[in-house]
C-alpha cells in the first residue's frame, strides 16, 4: 500500500510540473512531460526530483543554473500554445 502512495504522490508532483511548464512556457501540454524527461536527462537528476525544482521555481524560487540552461534549452525544442485572448 505504500508503494501505491508513493507512486501517486510522485505522478502528482511530475503533473504539477507538467502544469507549471504549461503556463510559463506556454507550452503545448503534451509536451510538458517531454520536457521534464529530457532536462531530467541532461541534468542527472531524477524525473520527480526535477518536478519538485519546477513546482518551487513556479512558486518563486530560483533554478539552479544547469537546470535553468537545459530547461531553455529544452522548451525552444518544443511548439508553444498560441493564444487569440493576448495581445500581440
Amino acid at each position: 500500500m505504500a508503494q501505491l502512495r508513493q507512486a501517486v504522490d510522485s505522478h502528482a508532483t511530475v503533473d504539477h510540473a507538467i502544469g507549471v511548464l504549461i503556463a510559463l512556457h506556454r507550452l503545448v501540454p503534451e509536451n510538458g512531460f517531454d520536457v521534464l524527461r529530457e532536462v531530467s536527462q541532461h541534468t542527472n537528476i531524477k524525473v520527480r526530483a526535477l518536478a519538485e525544482i519546477v513546482i518551487g521555481w513556479g512558486l518563486g524560487a530560483t533554478l539552479p543554473p544547469s537546470v535553468a540552461r537545459e530547461l531553455d534549452k529544452a522548451v525552444q525544442r518544443y511548439p508553444h500554445a498560441e493564444s487569440n485572448d493576448r495581445p500581440s
